[in-house]
């Protein structure tokens, strides 16, 4: 493989290099230097909205193995700003399979390098954080000062407001599977395919509607919930989509937020965010619910997190609220429970795309929260 391909380097904000061979894309891609610990699931990762701006690299060291397929896009084309991976596979071999990984990239201009010492670089990652990166090759090679002039140049994440860039542009609607049982009205951020797909089968209407959306435009839906998506950036920038929850606790209307959407509904209730070293990126995730002691493997991709501890019971606008749910890798904040008003959140991704599906069980939490409120207003 080494004779078939060109030259190519990662190089860190810091200058430190990664030397390896082109794949994908040639050119230069800048952005955010973060690993993601999936055995699996690539096609979901590169599609995710969450990893817009971010240079992923794959922990496992075998990637493209399964190729690339027609159902498992999470949004309409590639996020990830560019790509670093180990041994990228020569041919791929699924039924489902309908072209290489390597296709899509280039077909998508995504940049990326291969034979690279991923676990070097995980662990560099690990102890030096997540940093500011470039990915160059071909014509996009030069004196490795100006490289690492330009990685130094590109934007930071911290302060990035992103989500205006992930959105849909205008709002669409997932209808649901069977009798339609509910209405949601579901902010997108940077919504995942798989999330409306999970709502939609249990009987829920999702109108997705663009980040910039305000109560007018939710309340226009007549929603019986509200959701709140994943998303990629700094979520101290979302200033709308916190007001918006605001107004919507007000109200008392079912709410649940994942991912983005749970550090949205947190500084809506008073929290700080901040940004971790290097993030939570990946399938294997352990959460534990301080209510039941109950451990659930998750999958998760986020840089930012809520300021709290395990079990925390807070004041809020809205009442009492609390820390729900914790990582047992680390202590931070996973989940939050608002006590008096029909609210809670979660920093994972529940619906799954790809694995574990241990947190499924969530969108029927928001359904029994819809049920309640429906009575209540009967």
């Amino acid at each position: 493989m080494t004779g078939m391909r060109t030259a190519a380097v990662l190089v860190l904000e810091d200058g430190r290099i990664f030397r390896g061979t082109a794949y994908g894309a040639r050119g230069r891609a800048l952005g955010e230097a973060v690993f993601s610990t999936g055995m699996t699931g690539y096609q979901e990762t590169l599609t995710d909205p969450s990893y817009h701006r971010q240079i992923v690299v794959q922990t496992a060291p075998h990637i493209g193995n399964t190729g690339w397929n027609s159902e498992d896009d999470e949004s309409g084309r590639v996020w990830a700003a560019g790509y670093v991976v180990r041994d990228p596979a020569r041919t791929p071999s699924h039924w489902r399979s309908t072209r290489t990984l390597e296709d899509v990239l280039v077909e998508q201009g995504v940049v990326g390098i291969a034979e690279v010492d991923t676990r070097a670089l995980t662990r560099y990652l690990r102890e030096h954080g997540a940093m500011r990166a470039g990915i160059f090759s071909g014509d996009a090679l030069s004196a490795e000062d100006d490289l690492v002039a330009q990685v130094q140049a590109s934007p930071r994440m911290q302060g990035a407001d992103l989500a205006k860039e992930v959105t849909t542009a205008t709002p669409y609607v997932v209808p649901a599977e069977g009798r339609t049982r509910f209405r949601v009205a579901a902010l997108d951020l940077g919504i995942k395919a798989n999330t409306p797909r999970r709502m939609a089968a249990r009987g829920i209407e999702v109108h997705v509607l663009p980040a910039s959306s305000g109560l007018d435009d939710v309340l226009a839906v007549e929603p019986h919930g509200v959701f709140l998506s994943n998303g990629p950036g700094d979520p101290e920038t979302q200033r709308g989509a916190i007001e918006l929850t605001r107004r919507v606790l007000e109200r008392e209307l079912p709410l649940f937020g994942i991912c983005f959407g749970n550090q949205i509904l947190g500084r809506a209730l008073g929290l700080n965010t901040y940004k971790m070293r290097f993030g939570h990126r990946g399938l294997n995730v352990p959460v534990i619910d301080v209510a039941t002691g109950k451990v659930a493997i998750t999958a998760q991709n986020h840089g930012f997190a809520l300021e709290g501890e395990p079990g925390q019971r807070f004041d809020s606008p809205f009442g009492k609220a609390r820390v729900s749910h914790y990582c047992a890798n680390d202590g931070t904040v996973e989940g939050l429970r608002c006590e008096e008003v029909p609210a809670f959140s979660v920093q994972y991704h529940p619906e799954a795309a790809a694995g574990p599906h241990d947190a499924g069980s969530l969108f029927d939490e928001f359904v029994t929260l819809m049920e309640a409120r429906h009575a209540q207003t009967q």
